[in-house]
This record gives C-alpha cells, sequence and structure tokens, in this order.
C-alpha cells in the first residue's frame, strides 16, 4: 500500500501539534518560530482522518508545501488527491519564478499533448506532478487540468475537480475554456455552474454558453441567455449571431429571425460567407424561402458554403427544379461543388420524385467532380429510390456500397418499405440494425398494421415493452407573440388548454362537414375506427395549430414546426383546414416544409 508524504514548512505562532491516528500521524518540530510539518498517512484508508489532519495543518498563516507521490497511488485513491489538499492548503503560496518559468509550461506543454491524445494515465500522472510542484491553485492548469480530463472521458474526475477548487478563482479564458469543454461532453449543469460563479465574464464566455446550448439542442436556453446579454450590455458579435441564427432556424421561429437580423443590422455586424449562410438557413426553416432567395441574391457568394445553404434550403421546401437551377449557377461563377452540394440536391429530387435526374448527379459527382460518395451520398440515393418504390433497385445499391451501410441507411430503406407496405423486406431491413431504436420499431410495427397483420405488430409492441422501449415523444411547437409554445399529443398543461381543445373540436366538426375522414389504418391496435379516430385526433401538430388559429388574425399564415414525420392523418387533415378557413398553413416537420393552401399540398402527397 502506498503512502502519500509531504513535508511542510511554515510560520506559525502556535504550540507544537502532535496527531497520532489509526491511519498515519502528524508531527510538528520547532525551531523558533519556523517549523516544519510532517504528515505520513494511508489516502484512500482513511480519508476523514486524512482531511482533519490538513485542516490542523492550514490552520498555520501561512504554508509552503511539497509532494511527494506517485501516479500508481493517484489512480488507486477513490477521490482525486487534491481534494485533501485545496481542503487543508488551499493557503498555498505560488511556486518561486524561478520554478515557474521552467516547471509551469512544462506541465502546460504535457497537458495540452494529453488533451490532444487523451490518455487518462498521463493525465493523473501530470495532476499529480502540478500538486508536486506547487501549482494545485493556479487557474490556468487547474482549468487545463479539467478540461484534459474531460478531453481523456474522465468526466467524474473533472467534475470532482471543479468542486474542490472554487469556481470563481478562475478568470474568464480559464473559464471560458472548461464551459465550452462540459458543454461538448453535454454536461450543461456544470458549464452553466461555472457561468454562474465566474467573477468576470468576457464577449467569449456568453458565446461559449450560448454556443453550447446550441449544440445540446436547448434552443429556448441559448435565446434567454442572449436576452440576458443584451441587458447586461455586451455587445454581440458575429459568433454570438451565429448561434442565435441557428437557434431561429431550429425553432423555425420567423418573429425572433426578424428581430435578430434587425439587431445585426442595427449593429452593422458585416456579413462574412459564414453569416450569409446562416441567414439562407434560417430564413429556409423558418418557411420563408423567398427571403432567402433574396439574400442569397443580395449576398458575395464566393464561398461554397452560401450556394450548399440555398440548394439546401430549396430542397426541404420540395423545389428540386430551382435547386437544380441554383447548381447549374455554380460553374458560370467560378465556384466548384463539394460533397454537401451534392448531398443537398439529391435530397431535392428525392422530395420530387425525380429519379432519373438523381441518378444522373450522382454519376456526375463521381465522373466529373471526382467526389467519393460517403454513406449521406448513398443514403440519400437508398431514399429517392426507396420512396419512389424501387426498393429492389435500393437494396441492390445497399448491398454493392463499398463501404458498411450503417443504421440510418437501413432505416431509411424501413421506411421506404412502411410507404409501400413491404413487410418482408421492412424485417430484412431491422435484422439488419444491431440496436433497433423506438423509431425502428414504430416503422415495422405500422408496415405489419397497414397490412393488417395484428399479431405481428402485437409481437412488435411486446419486444418494446420487454426491453423497455419507448415510443418518441411527438413535439410540435408554434409562436405567437415573440413566444414560442410547444405542445405534446394530448397535452393539457397548457394555460390555455380548454379554449384550445373546443378550438380543435370545433375544426373537427368544420372538417367533418366537409367530408373529411381520419386516417385510422396506422393506428397500432386491433381496435374499432372510433377508437383509433380518438387516438388520431390529438397529436401535437393538431393542439399547435389550433392554438395557432386561436391567437391569430383571419387570413394570416400560421406555421408549426414537428420533431418527427408529420403522420398521414394529420397531413390530410391540414389540407382540409387550410380549404375550410382558406389560410396558408406551414408546417415543418423532421423530413421537410409542407405548404398547406386550398386543399392541396405543395408536396404533391409525396413525401
Amino acid at each position: 500500500m502506498g503512502l502519500l508524504r509531504a513535508s511542510v514548512r511554515t510560520i506559525s505562532s502556535r504550540g507544537p501539534i502532535i496527531v497520532n491516528t489509526s491511519s498515519g500521524t502528524l508531527e510538528t518540530f520547532f525551531n523558533g518560530e519556523n517549523c516544519s510539518i510532517k504528515m505520513n498517512f494511508c489516502l484512500w484508508k482513511n480519508n476523514e482522518e486524512s482531511e482533519r489532519m490538513f485542516r490542523i495543518a492550514s490552520g498555520c498563516r501561512r504554508v509552503h508545501y511539497y509532494c511527494y507521490f506517485s501516479s500508481s497511488l493517484f489512480s488507486q485513491c477513490p477521490h482525486n488527491l487534491s481534494a485533501s489538499f485545496s481542503t487543508g492548503l488551499h493557503l498555498s503560496l505560488s511556486p518561486t519564478e524561478s520554478h515557474y518559468s521552467q516547471d509551469y509550461h512544462r506541465l502546460l506543454s504535457i497537458l495540452e499533448a494529453c488533451k490532444m491524445s487523451p490518455n487518462l494515465r498521463t493525465a493523473a500522472s501530470t495532476h499529480a506532478n502540478i500538486i508536486k510542484l506547487g501549482y494545485g491553485m493556479y487557474p490556468s492548469l487547474v482549468s487545463l487540468m479539467v478540461v484534459t480530463y474531460v478531453s481523456c472521458d474522465g468526466l467524474n474526475l473533472a467534475r470532482q475537480l471543479l468542486l474542490e477548487i472554487p469556481t470563481g478563482y478562475f478568470d474568464a479564458v480559464s473559464a471560458n475554456l472548461m464551459i465550452a469543454s462540459f458543454m461538448k461532453m453535454g454536461a450543461v449543469d456544470v458549464a452553466k455552474k461555472i457561468f454562474n460563479d465566474v467573477p468576470l465574464r468576457d464577449l467569449v464566455t456568453w458565446n461559449s454558453l450560448i454556443g453550447g446550448y446550441v449544440k445540446n439542442d436547448m434552443f429556448k436556453e441559448a435565446l434567454s441567455v442572449f436576452r440576458k446579454m443584451l441587458r447586461s450590455n455586451v455587445e454581440p458579435d458575429g459568433y454570438t449571431f451565429a448561434s442565435i441564427i441557428t437557434t431561429c432556424a431550429r425553432l423555425g421561429a420567423i418573429d425572433h429571425a426578424k428581430w435578430v437580423l434587425h439587431l445585426m443590422t442595427e449593429r452593422r455586424i458585416e456579413l462574412n460567407y459564414i453569416l450569409s449562410a446562416a441567414l439562407i438557413d434560417m430564413y429556409s426553416k423558418c418557411g420563408r424561402i423567398e427571403i432567402a432567395r433574396g439574400i442569397f441574391d443580395s449576398v458575395e457568394r464566393t464561398n461554397v458554403s452560401v450556394w450548399n445553404a440555398m440548394i439546401n434550403g430549396l430542397a426541404i421546401h420540395g423545389l428540386a427544379l430551382d435547386a437544380i437551377e441554383i447548381f447549374s449557377l455554380m460553374g458560370s461563377e467560378n465556384v466548384s461543388p463539394d460533397g454537401i452540394t451534392f448531398i443537398g440536391l439529391l435530397t431535392a429530387c428525392s422530395h420530387c420524385g425525380l429519379v432519373g435526374e438523381g441518378r444522373r448527379y450522382f454519376q456526375l459527382m463521381k465522373s466529373l467532380y471526382l467526389i467519393q460518395p460517403q454513406l449521406e451520398h448513398y443514403g440519400t440515393m437508398v431514399d429517392l429510390l426507396g420512396r419512389a418504390g424501387l426498393l429492389d433497385e435500393a437494396y441492390t445499391v445497399i448491398k454493392e456500397m463499398p463501404i458498411e451501410p450503417d443504421a440510418v441507411i437501413w432505416r431509411t430503406f424501413l421506411s421506404a418499405c412502411r410507404i409501400h407496405k413491404n413487410y418482408e423486406m421492412g424485417e430484412v431491413a431491422s435484422t439488419k440494425i444491431s440496436h433497433l431504436g423506438s423509431g425502428d420499431y414504430v416503422l415495422l410495427s405500422n408496415i405489419y398494421c397497414s397490412t393488417k397483420k395484428w399479431d405481428n405488430a402485437e409481437r412488435v409492441r411486446c419486444v418494446m415493452k420487454w426491453k423497455g422501449v419507448r415510443k418518441n415523444s411527438g413535439k410540435s411547437w408554434v409562436e405567437v407573440g415573440n413566444v414560442v409554445h410547444q405542445f405534446k399529443a394530448g397535452d393539457r398543461s397548457h394555460p390555455e388548454a380548454e379554449l384550445i381543445y373546443r378550438a380543435l373540436n370545433e375544426l373537427f366538426h368544420r372538417t367533418k362537414l366537409e367530408g373529411f375522414s381520419s386516417t385510422t389504418e396506422l393506428v397500432l391496435m386491433d381496435i374499432s375506427d372510433e377508437e383509433k379516430e380518438e387516438n388520431l385526433s390529438y397529436h401535437s401538430e393538431k393542439l399547435a395549430l389550433a392554438y395557432g388559429i386561436l391567437k391569430s388574425s383571419p387570413g394570416t399564415r400560421i406555421q408549426v414546426s414537428k420533431n418527427l414525420r408529420t403522420c398521414p392523418d394529420c397531413h390530410s387533415w391540414m389540407k382540409m383546414v387550410a380549404k375550410v378557413l382558406n389560410r396558408e398553413i406551414i408546417v415543418r416537420d423532421r423530413i421537410r416544409f409542407h405548404h398547406f393552401a386550398g386543399g392541396d399540398c405543395s408536396c404533391g402527397d409525396y413525401w
């Protein structure tokens, strides 16, 4: 069993201290006012007694300490070693300047190397040396140590180290580094705590938190912090707006999008290709493709990212011919397409059933532009062929791929099998997905239900229940009065739930009078049509639309966003509502945009 050996020299006005414990001893030896304190103990045997000895030592006015221990001891210890030191000896003085220039930079270099090439053992050994050489409370080293632990998948060690060191001890640079690292690992709570505790925040601190929220799909939180940033009189820059533009795009919040563009104009933020592409993407995803095209026509577009944003925006709106037109302009402006360009083109062809054009661009990508297809390109080809009902050809593409198809490609094929009610090939696809998710089970169950194979569907549901797999919750949101309102299926948590359901039931009555009947075939139960209709009535997008109608003026356009693919029943019902109310309704689901007007949809029922 290893021992931690530490010698501490201090100046004290106290009497001698001698402590004997079951886990070690602490002795003081005096020479006038100077004394040395020697501690020998087994750190992991009795940590409480160890910490008590450190608290005795920390009662001195000033402490210099030098710690000697091995990395093997560090790795065996159930508690991070710096816990004991920071508990009792956080009054330690800095190392001398001569040590600072040599050891400090050496430790920095080692930690940077560990961060780039994660090695937890080396990181732990370096942490031991940091304490040994007296740098245990240096903000720059401690923050980098935290980040290094995160990079080495030692998230718990990083969390514990942060608990031991007061967050207010760090400067803005150190705090920024840690916020970005914890956000990258998804430890949002830790990053938020660092942000709240750091005494001085700079622009990068705000950007790190906002950008981290966006990366973790916490868009409402990102907007909230951005508003707080403006109230704190911190001037946002291009990086701030890039994150907020992405937030507006993901929420599909057009009012927020207009507000953000106004702020950018007001502050004279210069548009570079990153912001130009982001604005095009934002307006595309907020359902305003015409505004996106206007921005594209007005900005400098020498970078391929701007072209990609426009082509992908047109693709998700089902405007394949426009996307192809934009692509044809790239050559005349000497902009070379890249792999992302062709993903957008193939997606556009897929949404409109342009099989021949899709095949041609796939070959053109390889032969003329010498771009090797990646998984995403093969996935869009499988989607293109599968949607068109060419399941055999799509299956051949998968089998002949030079790279191993992933779960996403098989899931795409499974979705095509669901559209065309081919349960045999659907079963083949499901066996190729190593870890079936809830969406996969639902797709397979839908295939069985659509072909009235209720026993098979029931078996799928039993497997889901046995494995504890829950169906992904459908969520929809609508922006009303600069506030984004979110709904779930059957949701009654909204403050105006009673009015929403009353308005929705009135819409059901009016659409039925016009001849609408529910599409009940995909309800995952062998039950009566009346029960199935009840099951379909309160999907999240219907609730969101009802609230949007309730809160808007007649004739105004309403936009609803959903996290999943909209179901056939909701799609048919939206067409009828648009006709009955003579209003334009825009629904953005996980796949694409649907523009409903006059009883029709822009997708032509091909989605």
